[in-house]
């Protein structure tokens, strides 16, 4: 049995109806580029099947944006490339395969995805495939039934033949046709050698098709499948965000399948390499976006934002939190309408309270930011409280500069540590104190000016309502 396969991605699209400034391949979707999407499954397609196989893209709009980001995100996977200078139709672009490709002719089997159908799975290749060589065919052509079918390629089938007309060059029975051409394909790669060249471009179009390898006479088929949504072509902002909420569809189930418990999937944002572990619980309106890793155990409160985050076993962030870049240690509190900002480490069991903003910074464990406070460019020691009102001034208006507290510490509220400082272990700052010079071990320091007060005086000062 044959086992060898090259799986062309057509990427050569300048996806103008997106109105973005990146090429129709890297439009986002969930974290991911659209391009992501064809790649993984084809791989994943390859390794399920046990079969030797090869990735190449055709590219042409902007190529070099598009193989420079899939070789900076696939760079140990054999992915090859080959350039559509002109976009002239389909056939057009497998022939530039075929020509600067050097092994795209050994291969047995050929497959023809497109870069802008992200919901099409790895099953569905297999589906296909199994098919082919079940039937022994010499090419088979994934198709679904669209009731607003506009656009697409019609099937036309006969009682054991079949052929595919361009909606261009159909006639207005053959457009009554509800059976549409998906765009995937799995072929023989002789049938395709022994026929490509002999497509022209005389069409309303103008194109070489890549559906005249689909002709009544030919030992083709095609292969109905049932959810028209797995074929859904990105071309409009629209269509992308159908797909970002299907994919988010697959992904809240695919985690709620892991046993995380949402309390209201549809209002939840997840990007694709979010992980979250067993047990948690994600409440309304989250949105997780990056590659945020979260524990086992983890509440997400209501409103929260993360961005690159990792969130560690028993772990609860409190509703409204943003956290971006930082580090949640086990069963810490955060929260609610905390701001958590890059390369912040947050102590196991630790708490930060309400309106605190961290930035840059290493608390240990049980270290207490209850409210009302900005850490930032420092190190806290274990089980250290800084009081509400607490602010390091971290910055000069040039430099900025750390501050260390060491552990079992008390800062009162309304405290500022004025950076460059250190304060040593068992330390305890009275409340309303602005401290520039370093503590030792086991000191007190109080900096404030001293109460004046003037008995009788408060009612030259208090204005009488008229």
């Amino acid at each position: 049995m044959s086992n060898s396969i090259g799986l062309v991605i057509l990427s050569a699209g300048q996806g103008v109806r997106l109105k973005m400034k990146v090429p129709k391949p890297l439009a986002p979707a969930l974290g991911k580029c659209l391009v992501d999407f064809p790649i993984t499954e084809s791989f994943r397609f390859i390794e399920q099947n046990k079969l030797q196989g090869e990735i190449s893209l055709v590219t042409g709009h902007m190529r070099e944006d598009v193989e420079k980001y899939v070789n900076e995100n696939y760079p140990s996977k054999p992915i090859t490339y080959a350039f559509q200078e002109k976009q002239l139709g389909t056939a057009h672009a497998l022939r530039c395969y075929f020509e600067q490709v050097s092994q795209a002719s050994k291969f047995d089997y050929t497959a023809v995805l497109c870069a802008d159908t992200p919901l099409i799975r790895a099953s569905d290749l297999s589906q296909l495939y199994l098919y082919l060589q079940a039937q022994n065919l010499d090419g088979v052509a994934a198709t679904f039934v669209d009731k607003n079918p506009k656009g697409y390629g019609r099937i036309v089938r006969g009682e054991k033949a079949f052929h595919i007309v361009e909606e261009k060059d159909a006639s207005e029975e053959i457009r009554k046709i509800t059976e549409v051409n998906s765009g995937l394909y799995i072929l023989k790669t002789s049938f395709i050698l022994k026929h490509l060249n002999n497509i022209d471009s005389k069409n309303k179009s103008g194109e070489f098709y890549l559906t005249d390898l689909f002709k009544d006479h030919f030992n083709v088929a095609p292969l109905l499948f049932e959810n028209p949504e797995t074929f859904i072509g990105v071309n409009t902002l629209r269509h992308l965000e159908d797909v970002e909420r299907i994919l988010t569809l697959e992904k809240t189930a695919q985690l709620r399948d892991e046993g995380v418990r949402f309390l209201q999937a549809t209002s939840c944002y997840i990007d694709w390499e979010v992980t979250i572990g067993e047990g948690s619980i994600v409440q309304p309106n989250v949105m997780m976006t990056g590659k945020c890793k979260i524990g086992k155990g983890v509440t997400i409160g209501a409103g929260s934002i993360l961005k690159n985050a990792v969130i560690e076993d028993g772990a609860t962030i409190k509703p409204y939190t943003v956290i971006e870049n930082g580090i949640i240690r086990a069963e810490a509190e955060i929260g609610p309408f905390a701001r958590i900002r890059p390369d912040s480490d947050i102590g196991p069991k630790s708490k930060i309270g309400n309106f605190v903003e961290t930035k840059k910074v290493k608390l240990d464990k049980g270290v207490k930011v209850s409210h009302l406070s900005y850490v930032g460019d420092a190190e806290v020691g274990e089980d250290s409280n800084l009081g509400c009102g607490f602010i390091t001034c971290n910055y000069d208006g040039a430099k900025k500069h750390k501050t260390k507290i060491g552990k079992n510490c008390f800062i009162g509220s309304d405290s500022q540590m004025i950076a460059p400082i250190e304060i040593g272990d068992n330390c305890y700052v009275g409340s309303g104190s602005t401290i520039n010079k370093s503590m030792p071990a086991g000191s007190f320091a109080i900096a404030r000016a001293r109460q004046d007060t003037k008995e009788g005086l408060a009612q030259r000062f208090i204005k009488k309502k008229e």
